[in-house]
């Protein structure tokens, strides 16, 4: 099980994501997701104490995903259930499209320098990256350390994260 905690400068809230993958066939899997939310050095309102464990509750996720390796392809019907108990169905279709005749090089929607320094202190490797996102238009930087990362952009959007 893939877990992480979560903390962004909007909500100001600490969360915890979870994302198992279950085998079904061969090139078929079930990927289940879910997010609690945590309200650790907030206050709390006597309405959030009393439904505390419905509160708590932010969405759970299932999708079937089936691959299809020789076009470098995959589809995924999926379900969401958030905190509102409102549901949400997801069709997903994903293609993979080689930039480079090897196929070593692939698109994406930012541009980013990034600077590795391995044991920048025993047993400590730090990734720093600056970079800027195509699509939402907006410089960005990553500072990583081991399991903990650091996303910020010019627009004061933050977060902080925590791969177990």
């Amino acid at each position: 099980m893939e877990n992480s905690l979560r903390y962004d400068g909007d909500s100001k809230s600490l969360r915890i994501h979870a994302k198992e993958k279950i085998p079904l066939a061969s090139k078929t899997l079930l990927q289940a997701k879910f997010c609690l939310q945590c309200w650790i050095g907030s206050r709390v309102s006597v309405r959030v104490k009393r439904n505390l464990i419905s509160e708590m509750f932010r969405y759970l996720a299932l999708i079937v995903r089936h691959f299809y390796p020789e076009l470098s392809a995959s589809m995924g019907f999926g379900i969401q259930l958030d905190k509102d108990e409102q549901s949400s169905y997801s069709l997903r279709g994903k293609k993979a499209f080689p930039v480079t005749a090897s196929g070593l090089s692939l698109a994406r929607g930012a541009v980013e320098l990034a600077w590795n320094i391995l044991n920048f202190q025993k047993d400590q490797d730090v990734r720093t990256k600056i970079g800027y996102d195509i699509c939402d238009q907006v410089p960005y930087f990553k500072i990583r350390e081991n399991n903990w990362t650091l996303h910020a952009d010019i627009n004061g959007k933050w977060n902080v994260r925590f791969d177990s």
